[in-house]
């Protein structure tokens, strides 16, 4: 899967140090995947939850982070929408993304 964009991340870790290496294995891990379907993601990634509008929702560092994802199998593309803490997500229109 290709990710897009990594900056995001960077410029996330840069203001939240410990998120650093758990989004770069996210990065790393996603990068070498080959999902083709929801099912697939799952089973690397039991806790993440799939929404409606292809939408990925992963638990970063213990759930700390919350990092929203949107995913086109076809192409083989993951799309950054959000990363921020818990609270910044508690108060996302997840659907507005």
């Amino acid at each position: 899967m290709r990710v897009i964009a990594r900056r995001t991340l960077r410029e996330f870790w840069e203001k939240h140090p410990d998120s650093e290496e758990p989004l770069k294995a996210w990065f790393h891990e996603t990068e070498k995947a080959s999902w083709i379907s929801f099912n697939e993601l799952k089973a690397d990634y039991p806790s993440a939850s799939i929404l409606k509008g292809k939408k990925v929702i992963f638990n970063i560092k213990g759930n700390k982070y919350r990092l929203v994802v949107k995913m086109n199998f076809d192409f083989g593309i993951t799309w950054i929408l959000f990363i921020g803490t818990h609270a910044e997500y508690d108060k996302l229109d997840i659907n507005n993304l």
